[in-house]
């Protein structure tokens, strides 16, 4: 909801190493795969009953790598910049993430099964709502609206929601935070994805012509 006010201001602050990594050899998949390692071990840490600082620590890691990706296939440096495969990794790990910490959760307490399972299905279908428009959104060349291009150059066709990444990271972060809290912040959020997803099949309708 608020990803396109962070867009400016992330995107600077992560220039400079994003070029620093891009002259040293990095590549900006390489930078994905190893955000993705530190989303995993934030999982890994959830499930396994450690402390749930370390897990906080290691969400937050992951979150600037994801950041600091992007950066690094803006500085373009010798081709290994912005991909169409570049893009399509970067969602697939995002998705692997917000997948793994629901579950690990789960694993770490059976009373968080239930709530845990919930916002899974939520973030399916969230999801699924998200990657269909984009579609057939590029199917028929659609203009980006004014909220997608606040959040700048996408890989995909980028459709606007109550909850997107900023949101989910609040969240997850919360879980560390207040553990006991888990269903109730689970059934909420499960709850804001599928507005999000509920507004996102009307846009469709509206755009695609659902009425023929």
């Amino acid at each position: 909801m608020i990803d396109g006010i962070l867009r400016g201001p992330v995107t600077w602050a992560v220039a400079p190493v994003g070029a620093a990594l891009a002259r040293a050899g990095a590549s900006p998949n390489a930078v994905t795969l190893v955000g993705l390692g530190f989303g995993l071990c934030a999982a890994a840490a959830i499930a396994l009953g450690a402390p749930l600082g370390a897990a906080l620590a290691l969400i937050v890691i992951n979150r600037v790598f994801d950041g600091i990706d992007g950066a690094v296939a803006r500085a373009n440096i010798e081709g290994r910049g912005k991909s169409d495969f570049g893009g399509y990794l970067d969602i697939l790990c995002d998705f692997i993430f917000y997948g793994a910490v629901p579950l690990a959760f789960a694993l770490r307490d059976g009373e968080n099964a239930l709530p845990a399972a919930v916002l899974l299905v939520a973030f399916y279908i969230n999801g699924a709502s998200f990657l269909g428009f984009a579609i057939f959104a590029a199917k028929r060349g659609l203009p980006a609206d004014p909220a997608s291009q606040a959040r700048g150059e996408k890989s995909l066709y980028f459709t606007a929601g109550l909850a997107e990444g900023f949101e989910t990271i609040v969240i997850f972060l919360a879980f560390c935070l207040w553990p006991g809290a888990f269903a109730a912040l689970s059934f909420g959020f499960a709850a804001l994805c599928l507005a999000s997803a509920g507004a996102r099949v009307m846009l469709a309708y509206r755009s695609f012509g659902g009425d023929k």
